[in-house]
């Protein structure tokens, strides 16, 4: 029988009698109930010569044992051949024949029993140590884990980018959601077995969508990312080709590194100012306000593609409407990198980017008290706006094209498969984001901030902007004589832990002048214990034992 042509046209049938596509069909011989029936249609052959059908039987029911003598060594046993069928043919399964290694074992046949103890002892050991908890699969990481855990709940913690998650979040990510592999998007996996895990995905985009308060066809969203950094450069190469323009707000201004900063020496720090052109807007040295004006006289005259607005450390509120009208004016897609101010734009406690930007990204671990992460919002369907006449950027279509290219960009071309146990969490979180009492924590925190800031002010410390309108402030250490790196240093070993940060006017970050104060976490425990919060005392006495302590050792300065 020839099998070894492609053209050949197999039929299977499996206890039953298939039609040929032949017009006259071969006459076939009865098989039996748990046989395939085999047959090559005649009409692709080239051959005339014609075969009869072979039943093919994988495993026939009756099996033949023959004795097979060899010869005896020492009274050696007869040896027995296990004979069976396939494809009509009869196929022997050979029993082991004997080696040196089985003669052995049979003249000790102890030492096998205790191999056998051994294998079943190391198996038990095995299934036991897949049940065991932290504190005994490994002591030592219990230990560090159990410390960290003890620091967070006994200093103040005051980093702006940090905050406590709920239980049912730590729950998420320890969860078994993180064995499954899930590459793509919902409903178009590279791998089997997501039914779930669409589920679970499309749940948490329908929550992220709830929590902003946005329609599900004027916005998609895409909770892949594995942080904002990752999520920012998704789009950078969803919507630009390397070497094409950007424009964000300065690192020292209070933008973010991943918004393509260099130093004033030129060096590109993050990939974004890498693998595209960058050029920084900034804020007015005396004010420390964005000046709007001049971003406009920049923009028109840098004609970036992407103009970004959002920053880590700036702590007021923006005016997106302006900036919209400058990137209509300059023909630039508007993206907002809302970070810091998510929990007040779900809340609406600041002003909305969702009203003004085509693109709007951020953590989910911060205002939002998920996990860490990053997660995408852009627009789709027909667009609300033209763009203005100066535009240098020729597009005339009428909807939206960014959802294809955006999601492209996080995976396959940045991202492998998605941390299903993250985005289980960030479900979580929104769902509690969407809460009339998480909206009561974000006025709570910005009432806190704003009291800290004019706590701070009354004892003549400088604040950028003079105060704050969001969760964070920046506290300008240079007229005290001190370093951002210092106070952070001796802030730490006194149980408070804030970061440094570069002030406007630092020729770098890499001894800032100042340092930010977030309210995120102290807050959440000052909301559900009520507890007084004395952080502003303990900042300023802190800032004099810095100025004692540097006075002693004066090398300190240069730290």
């Amino acid at each position: 029988m020839d099998l070894s042509r492609s053209q050949s046209n197999f039929q299977l049938g499996f206890g039953c009698s298939h039609a040929s596509m032949t017009p006259t069909p071969t006459p076939r011989a009865p098989i039996a109930d748990d046989s395939i029936n085999l047959q090559v249609d005649q009409s692709f052959r080239s051959l005339p010569t014609t075969f009869p059908p072979i039943p093919l039987q994988l495993l026939e029911q009756k099996v033949e044992k023959i004795t097979v003598e060899e010869p005896k060594k020492d009274g050696g046993d007869q040896k027995e051949d296990e004979h069976f069928r396939i494809l009509g043919h009869h196929m022997c399964l050979k029993r082991q024949r004997d080696c040196p290694l089985l003669l052995t074992q049979a003249k000790h046949p102890k030492r096998s029993s205790i191999g056998d103890t051994d294998l079943e002892s190391r198996r038990a050991a095995v299934r036991a140590w897949g049940d065991q908890p932290i504190h005994l699969a490994d002591p030592d990481i219990h230990e560090l884990m159990e410390k960290e855990k003890q620091r967070q709940v006994r200093g103040i913690e005051l980093i702006a980018s940090e905050n406590f998650v709920c239980r049912a979040v730590m729950e998420a990510l320890g969860s078994h959601l993180t064995n499954k592999y899930s590459e793509g998007m919902p409903g178009a996996r590279y791998y089997t077995g997501n039914q779930y895990i669409d589920q679970i995905e499309n749940l948490c985009i329908e929550r992220a969508l709830t929590a902003f308060g946005l329609e599900s066809d004027k916005w998609g969203v895409n909770v892949q990312p594995y942080s904002c950094t990752s999520a920012n450069f998704a789009v950078y190469t969803g919507l630009l080709l390397p070497g094409e323009r950007i424009m964000g707000l300065d690192s020292p201004s209070g933008g973010h590194m991943s918004h393509g900063y260099c130093t004033p020496g030129g060096k590109k720090i993050s990939a974004a100012s890498i693998f595209f052109e960058s050029f920084p807007y900034k804020v007015n040295p005396q004010t420390g306000y964005i000046d709007y004006d001049k971003l406009e006289d920049k923009a028109l005259d840098y004609r970036p593609k992407i103009l970004i607005c959002g920053g880590s450390s700036y702590p007021r509120d923006w005016d997106f409407a302006r900036v919209r009208q400058i990137a209509d004016k300059c023909g630039a897609v508007l993206m907002c990198d809302m970070a810091h101010i998510s929990g007040l734009v779900a809340t609406k406690e600041c002003s909305n980017p969702f009203d003004h930007c085509d693109i709007v990204t951020s953590t989910t671990h911060k205002g939002l008290r998920g996990p860490r992460g990053g997660i995408i919002f852009y627009r789709r369907g027909p667009k609300i706006r033209k763009q203005g006449h100066h535009s240098s950027h020729s597009d005339t279509s009428t909807h939206y094209d960014l959802e294809e290219k955006i999601n492209f960009a996080v995976f396959p071309s940045l991202q492998g498969g998605p941390h299903n146990n993250h985005i289980a969490a960030l479900a979580i979180a929104l769902k509690q984001v969407a809460t009339p009492e998480y909206k009561a924590y974000i006025q709570q925190m910005k009432k806190n901030a704003q009291a800290l800031a004019a706590a701070l002010l009354r004892r003549k410390c400088r604040l950028v902007t003079g105060g704050t309108d969001n969760h964070l402030l920046l506290w300008d250490l240079t007229p005290m004589g001190l370093t951002g790196k210092v106070y952070e240093k001796v802030c730490e070993m006194c149980h408070i832990t804030l970061n440094k940060t570069a002030i406007f006017g630092d020729n770098g970050t890499i001894s800032p002048g100042g340092v930010r104060i977030g309210k995120a976490q102290i807050d959440w425990f000052a909301f559900c214990f009520q507890f007084s919060d004395l952080s502003h005392s303990y900042l300023h006495r802190t800032s004099f034992l810095n100025r004692d302590t540097c006075d002693d050792n004066p090398r300190l300065y240069r730290v």
